[in-house]
């Protein structure tokens, strides 16, 4: 299992994660994940971290793990290496202070440079393994909102940067779906539509995170681009 390490200190560590590893595992299949890595590597993070509940009603250790991203999604991860750590980058998330890029591609052009995405998302009543951000809703829909600008057009494809500034699940999937410009790629939320040549997944990459660290230093880690994605957004050269 290959995982980059792109910063680490005394009280954490950011990881690339590479698309295809799922961070935890989901109780109904049997595969690695980033917490089997963080077991293997970093065991006295065995502790670090609430208990985490999934949906199989098993609850899990998160070995330091403070914030998830998709299976297919590749990219920044943070990682806490004590409790006191996690509990300084949680309250961070909870108020809103960290800022987190990602840059994907969606189909079709984009009629706006930039924007404000806010819409409400909530489980789809119909499948659930989907979230929804429109009438199809089950049960509450939670506030969301992502600011976006376009960072380069092609005919069939816009290459976007997206700053999500809640942390609902699959945030930017359901909201530039919502807007008629799925993600490339996307399985769940664009079946069947053709992808990008030498890219067999979806198109969308944890660019960068922005964060105060218990010493009070502020850092800005950038994960450098997969080799796929990389070919991929070659297209708007």
């Amino acid at each position: 299992m290959e995982v980059q390490i792109l910063y680490e200190d005394k009280n954490l560590l950011v990881i690339n994660k590479p698309a295809g590893l799922v961070v935890h595992t989901d109780g109904r299949t049997s595969e690695p994940t980033v917490i089997d890595w963080i077991k293997e590597k970093y065991p006295k993070n065995e502790k670090v971290g609430e208990p985490l509940k999934i949906v199989t009603g098993e609850t899990i250790k998160r070995y330091g793990v403070v914030h998830r991203i998709d299976r297919e999604t590749s990219g920044v991860l943070l990682i806490a290496k004590n409790q006191d750590a996690y509990d300084f980058l949680k309250k961070q998330f909870l108020k809103r202070d960290i800022e987190k890029t990602y840059h994907a591609i969606v189909y079709g052009d984009l009629r706006y440079d930039e924007g404000l995405i806010n819409l409400p998302i909530g489980r789809h009543k119909n499948d659930f393994r989907r979230w929804s951000a429109d009438k199809k809703i089950r049960g509450e829909a939670r506030e969301a909102l992502t600011y976006y600008k376009v960072l380069g057009r092609k005919k069939d494809y816009t290459l976007v940067e997206a700053n999500p500034q809640t942390g609902r699940t699959h945030q930017l999937r359901v909201h530039f779906s919502a807007q008629g410009h799925p993600i490339v790629g996307d399985k769940l939320y664009a079946p069947g539509k053709k992808t990008i040549e030498g890219l067999d997944r979806l198109a969308l990459h944890a660019y960068s995170i922005e964060f105060e660290s218990p010493d009070k230093k502020i850092h800005k880690i950038i994960a450098p681009y997969p080799a796929d994605f990389k070919e991929a957004i070659g297209i708007f050269r």
